[in-house]
């Protein structure tokens, strides 16, 4: 019997060994959440309030990755109807969301796209169109009716977006409510354009043009003095609608970070730069 025992606590210690082995190759139990990028297209005036969200939203959804892409709302509209990867497109105006979307006007969608998920669009923030002057305001431009009386002289260069572009667009009809011919205007070298808002920002900080008409959003985050804002008889409201695309292959994730975007969390930081919430 004695000896039994050892070969017996042998093949007990062999048994243990045997269990602890198969107990460790059994997958370890994970409790992360599933890793997923959302790529999203939206106007250039959200570069810095998104980029800032971006941040925030890490702690808040830790599985979510947010690839943000900034340009013109035209061209981003243009990228995606040519393909491009997008969960979530956010425009600068309702024209180029419009032209993705079957439900709107065929007037506007002329072409029957149908990139927009429905259920999902609605009107998300509203902003301002001013009137920036660079450093010192050196031919001391006070408004945009001055601007108006000075354009004609001849003596100022204004930039403006292209009119593929929501600024550009908003510039358009404030010209026209003054009854300003632009193609005269920019025939007789008074007007300098940009392809986004950003690049109007930029002629402006530069003082390589006397003023330029962006978004009071990006008057701010340039620290630019803004010496007047359209109103909405010059220039109708700015809306930025936002979406999910029907192609998102992570569309519920998707809807989340849109109504997280209506937070009280991320109203904040739209709020901060002069953003407000779309009525």
């Amino acid at each position: 019997m004695k000896k039994l025992f050892p070969v017996f606590l042998a093949l007990l210690l062999a048994l243990n060994l045997f269990l602890s082995a198969c107990g460790s190759s059994q997958p370890a139990s994970s409790t992360e959440p599933e890793q997923i990028e959302l790529v999203i297209l939206a106007a250039a005036s959200m570069t810095e309030t998104l980029s800032e969200i971006s941040g925030i939203y890490a702690n808040v959804a830790p599985g979510i990755t947010l690839i943000l892409s900034f340009d013109s709302s035209g061209v981003l509209k243009t990228q995606i109807e040519e393909g491009a990867e997008c969960d979530i497109f956010i425009s600068a105006a309702p024209r180029q969301m419009d032209q993705l979307d079957i439900e709107a006007s065929s007037d506007v969608n002329t072409g029957g796209l149908d990139f927009v998920l429905q259920g999902t669009r609605f009107n998300l923030l509203e902003n301002k169109v001013a009137l920036v002057v660079p450093s010192g305001n050196p031919k001391e431009i006070s408004s945009f009716a001055k601007l108006a009386e000075m354009l004609p002289e001849g003596n100022i260069l204004m930039a403006m977006g292209n009119s593929d572009v929501p600024v550009g667009q908003y510039t358009q009809r404030i010209l026209q409510y003054f009854s300003l011919n632009e193609d005269n205007l920019a025939a007789s070298g008074v007007i300098s354009y940009g392809s986004n808002v950003k690049e109007v920002t930029t002629q402006v900080v530069e003082a390589s043009v006397d003023c330029g008409v962006v978004y009071s959003t990006d008057a701010f985050s340039a620290g630019l003095e803004a010496v007047d804002y359209a109103t909405l008889e010059m220039c109708g409201q700015v809306i930025y609608p936002a979406a999910v695309l029907n192609a998102s292959q992570h569309q519920d994730a998707a809807k989340a970070f849109l109504e997280y975007l209506r937070s009280a969390e991320a109203m904040a930081v739209f709020e901060r730069v002069g953003f407000a919430p779309a009525k």
